[in-house]
């Protein structure tokens, strides 16, 4: 049964409702992800999760993210300390935290300082001065993450190390054009963005970058296929408190394998291949830690991928990291050309 909207966000309050008694130091709780941009008549896609994030006030903030099922709507709470969303500065400058609040998507305010708040980053959201700014964090992660990537590190987690930042030079045209930073759609989302401007050849490149601009439909299948059994033997072996655990879950599924797969079926499949790989990369960890005795079975496909991507080794992805680097002037370009023209221009207007 599809759920609207309407429905999944009053769901959401309802549990905000029912568990901000039971959170040491609430002190709200907001919509975060693509859900803000829905109507509220809109089918959330089975393929996607409601994103909250649950403000904390001292204490100590979980740290990991948690995934669950709540009146048939799937449900992700990631926990904030109150400290990133003190003042709009804070929130205006990170590209992950701005977009959120650009919008009303307020579910629980004891103080009224989230609504502040959101007024206050929704009347500058656009400015060129904060929109640049975050632009240039994404940019720095791009160049950080890429230098972390460290040799003596298990192959997935070089894997995970690499795929990440050059992720990121995505997010930095989403982030000038004010579009939402996605996470597992973020190819698609920036195809969408240049396509409108006409550039798709630096959507080429970005594919390119990544290592999937030559892959074919039917051998994009062929690796999502492989990643199945591999995904189901990691959800049922968890144990390891991974960061990304909620990801790897029976519960996770639709969004990690069928949101692929509709990927691929919108003829998306190069779109497709960054969550494809992210997820074999961290089933690969589940199952190194909680499973051993299975991992063998799942080693060729997962090295395929990777071989396939062209990154199979540390030092194929150092120099595929260089040629990262390398297209950062040109992707940087178009983001400026994407920018607000003006200083004092708001998102409204954008």
């Amino acid at each position: 049964m599809s759920t609207t909207a309407h429905e999944a966000r009053r769901l959401a309050r309802r549990w905000v409702s029912e568990e901000e008694g039971s959170l040491p130091g609430f002190h709200g709780a907001y919509f975060a992800g693509s859900v803000n941009a829905l109507p509220d008549d809109a089918v959330l896609p089975a393929t996607s999760d409601l994103d909250i994030n649950v403000v904390l006030a001292g204490g100590q903030v979980p740290t990991e993210r948690k995934k669950f099922l709540y009146g048939g709507v799937l449900l992700e709470i990631s926990y904030l300390p109150l400290q990133r969303v003190q003042g709009p500065e804070q929130v205006l400058g990170d590209y992950h935290l701005a977009g959120a609040f650009s919008a009303p998507g307020i579910i629980a305010d004891p103080t009224g300082h989230l609504a502040a708040l959101q007024q206050q980053v929704a009347r500058d959201f656009g400015r060129r001065e904060w929109v640049q700014r975050r632009c240039e964090q994404a940019r720095s992660r791009v160049l950080d993450g890429l230098a972390s990537v460290h040799p003596s590190r298990p192959l997935h987690e070089q894997a995970m190390g690499w795929l990440f930042p050059t992720g990121v030079t995505t997010h930095i045209l989403l982030a000038a054009a004010r579009r939402n930073p996605t996470v597992r759609r973020r190819y698609a989302a920036v195809r969408e963005l240049l396509a409108e401007h006409g550039r798709l050849d630096l959507h080429e490149t970005l594919l390119e970058l990544l290592g999937c601009v030559h892959l074919t439909r039917d051998h994009v299948q062929e690796h999502l296929a492989a990643l199945v059994p591999a995904f189901d033997a990691a959800a049922a072996a968890l144990a390891t408190p991974f960061p990304f655990a909620s990801d790897i879950t029976p519960i996770a599924r639709p969004v990690a394998i069928d949101g692929s797969r509709e990927l691929i079926e919108q003829g998306l499949h190069r779109e497709a291949v960054f969550w494809i790989a992210v997820t074999a990369s961290r089933c690969r960890a589940v199952v190194a830690a909680d499973a051993p005795g299975e991992a063998p079975q799942f080693e060729e496909p997962y090295q395929t991928l990777l071989a396939d991507l062209g990154i199979g080794s540390f030092a194929a992805m150092q120099e595929r990291s260089e040629r990262v680097r390398a297209a950062l002037p040109a992707i940087w370009a178009l983001a400026e050309a994407l920018m607000p023209a003006h200083e004092d221009e708001h998102h409204s207007s954008s």
